[in-house]
């Protein structure tokens, strides 16, 4: 079940719980949400703009627990939305989407499991999703393939690259590294805390 808050300000926030509140537990939820109103209708007419459904935001989570240490029970998620005059309002589709009427499914996500995709040419994959491997991941990746037996599937090659990207920095920090021919003693992780080891004021 979720009910609905208007506050004040004119957003909507939609708090989904596993049970049946008492007049007192509103009276409560009103009091939290900036003195607002509980709506009567289970569906809200209207463009909204509001989180991602697939997405449970931080905020929601932070509201989820001050309402558990209130010693109210039960409650799952709690999210604000914001009326618009219609659908062309700006947002942000990364974080947020447009909802035409706020209604007890706000929350549901119904997605279907993709099926398994083998990946026939890496190097053509490589450049379609722009994972930016390099040659020698590249060559380790069709290794691993000889060694399976198979070809890898879209989630193993793009994980190898999520875990080998530059924005994943443990490869570099904590790799073996050769200059002028010469393997080092330490890894820059290691040269890092040594430094803070030795300088421990």
């Amino acid at each position: 079940m979720i009910l609905f808050f208007r506050t004040p300000t004119n957003s909507v926030i939609a708090t989904a719980c596993n049970n049946e509140f008492n007049a007192e537990d509103i009276k409560k939820l009103c009091w939290l949400y900036d003195n607002a109103t509980v709506e009567k209708e289970d569906n809200l007419k209207g463009y909204f703009i509001g989180p991602r459904r697939e997405m449970i935001t931080p905020w929601s989570t932070n509201a989820v627990e001050i309402t558990q240490n209130m010693g109210l029970t039960g409650i799952r998620r709690i999210e604000e939305y914001f009326p618009v005059k219609d659908e062309n309002a700006e947002y942000d589709p990364m974080l947020q989407r447009m909802y035409h009427g706020l209604n007890q499914d706000i929350f549901t996500v119904d997605i279907k499991p993709q099926p398994i995709i083998y990946i026939e040419n890496l190097e053509e994959y490589n450049e379609k999703e722009g994972l930016a491997l390099s040659r020698e991941e590249m060559d380790y990746l069709m290794k691993v393939e000889k060694d399976l037996g198979r070809k890898l599937t879209d989630s193993e090659v793009f994980g190898f690259a999520q875990i080998n990207s530059e924005h994943c920095r443990h490869k570099i920090f904590g790799g073996t590294f050769i200059i002028d021919g010469q393997e080092m003693e330490s890894s820059l992780f290691q040269m890092i805390k040594k430094t803070t080891q030795e300088n421990t004021e």
